[in-house]
């Protein structure tokens, strides 16, 4: 059970959502303008409960995700064919990430979500943001490495999570068959981790309705304004990626006509864009990558693993946008190092987590790298999750366009595309997707 099946119940969950947002803000502005402190204290009250309920799951999330993710690459191995195709793929895959995150980061720097609005965090959160050194990589090499291994999760000190997940990921991945009873105990906690937050997301229209309503109880009118421009600059950044950098890849690189590859492709994406899942959208990738003249063999191993590891939208454009975003809500400058640390863990943080890559556990990964308090990474997504469905929609579309993009040019340097097949008239097919034992939200 993934607890992105959650966001696949039927659309009246999403319609509540954006009704409680609605609601959330009318109740602020009356708050606000009534001067009812009781509203607005019962507003943040609600809104730091379902916050404190996301902060709960994110380090077991974070260590369970990483090791499985490493865990499951020994499905790479093989014949030497194999193995070199699928190291181009996962080479492409990371190129076309630090493409789409730098992109992000232009974008983000330019529209500068949430400037002007300032969320002040608690005083323990202030004095922590008040002593953050961004100035020493040496600092930042030291906080990598914990003192004790027990501590830094009962510390909350998730960079150095990270980095012992991917340790014992490594480890796992070395020892093989004889990991394989710590692997499964991995997922199951995963599955536990995921139910619950399941159920959290849930309670997410409550959620939203306290975080924003108290929001707007504080901000006023102000706070709309930075909620568009972190639609805008997602938008912006994905579509940048989805009609620019894939067309030039697919003409240069693959020789394929990008109108041909949208024609063939647009069924595809209108159902990514729509269902806002590439787990489900996959069947129609994989045969939209067919009908582009892909050898089968090849697009039954490079899409799927496309669904899983490349989520230009969600790993790359989304997590640089939205970080910026909550940086300036808390009024956190980021520095070059920082800006550095974004694109390492977009680049690589996908390919990582490979299997359980969502928004949500990228977004986190990208948060703790910078080492920011768990209570600001809460806090932030929290907000975010409000418009998350309008966000999710174009970050999905171009999450698919590059699962079916990148091995089609593949293909062509690998002499593994039909030229007749890619030229003919025939459209991909209306599949009805069938259901993943392991769905994977983009």
């Amino acid at each position: 059970m993934s607890l992105l099946r959650t966001y696949r119940q039927p659309k009246v969950f999403g319609l509540v959502v954006v009704v409680a947002l609605v609601a959330g803000a009318l109740l602020g502005v009356l708050a606000r303008q009534a001067d009812l402190d009781w509203l607005s204290t019962t507003l943040d009250t609600i809104g730091s409960i379902f916050a404190d309920l996301l902060q709960v799951t994110v380090l077991p999330l974070v260590f369970t995700a990483i090791v499985l993710g490493i865990a499951s690459l020994r499905g790479l191995g093989g014949a030497r064919t194999a193995a070199r195709l699928g190291g181009k793929t996962v080479l492409w895959f990371a190129t076309t990430s630090l493409i789409a995150v730098l992109i992000g980061i232009a974008v983000g720097r330019v529209v500068d979500p949430g400037k002007g609005v300032s969320l002040q965090p608690d005083k323990a959160t202030v004095d922590k943001l008040a002593s953050r050194d961004h100035g020493s990589w040496l600092d930042i090499i030291e906080n990598l490495v914990p003192s004790n291994l027990f501590s830094a999760f009962a510390d909350g000190k998730i960079l150095q999570v990270v980095v012992i997940s991917l340790a014992v990921g490594m480890a796992a991945y070395t020892l093989g068959d004889r990991a394989e009873p710590f692997v499964r105990f991995n997922r199951v906690v995963f599955d536990l981790v995921q139910k619950v937050l399941g159920w959290i997301i849930r309670l997410a229209p409550l959620g939203v309705l306290g975080l924003i309503g108290h929001a707007f109880a504080t901000y006023g009118n102000q706070f709309v304004r930075p909620l568009l421009s972190l639609i805008v600059a997602v938008y912006v950044g994905t579509l940048l990626v989805l009609f620019v950098v894939y067309p030039l890849l697919l003409r240069f690189v693959g020789r394929v006509s990008p109108v041909l590859f949208f024609r063939k492709a647009w069924t595809a994406l209108q159902f990514a864009f729509v269902s806002r899942s590439s787990g489900a959208t996959l069947p129609l990738s994989r045969q939209t990558a067919v009908n582009l003249g892909v050898d089968p063999g090849y697009a039954s191993f490079a899409v799927p693993l496309g669904t899983t590891t490349k989520m230009d939208g969600c790993a790359a454009v989304y997590p640089a946008v939205a970080t910026i975003f909550i940086a300036n809500l808390f009024g956190i400058h980021l520095g070059i190092g920082d800006y550095v640390l974004i694109v390492v863990v977009a680049v690589f943080g996908a390919i990582a987590t490979a299997g359980v890559t969502g928004w949500f556990t990228m977004l986190t990964l990208t948060l703790s790298t910078l080492d920011l308090p768990p209570a600001v990474i809460a806090t932030g997504i929290a907000v975010i999750y409000g418009i998350d469905p309008i966000l999710d929609m174009m970050r999905t579309a171009t999450n698919v366009a590059g699962q079916i993009a990148i091995p089609t040019w593949i293909a062509r340097t690998e002499g593994l595309l039909d030229d007749e097949v890619l030229h003919s008239h025939t459209a991909p097919p209306l599949l009805e997707p069938e259901p993943a034992r392991e769905p994977v939200r983009a």
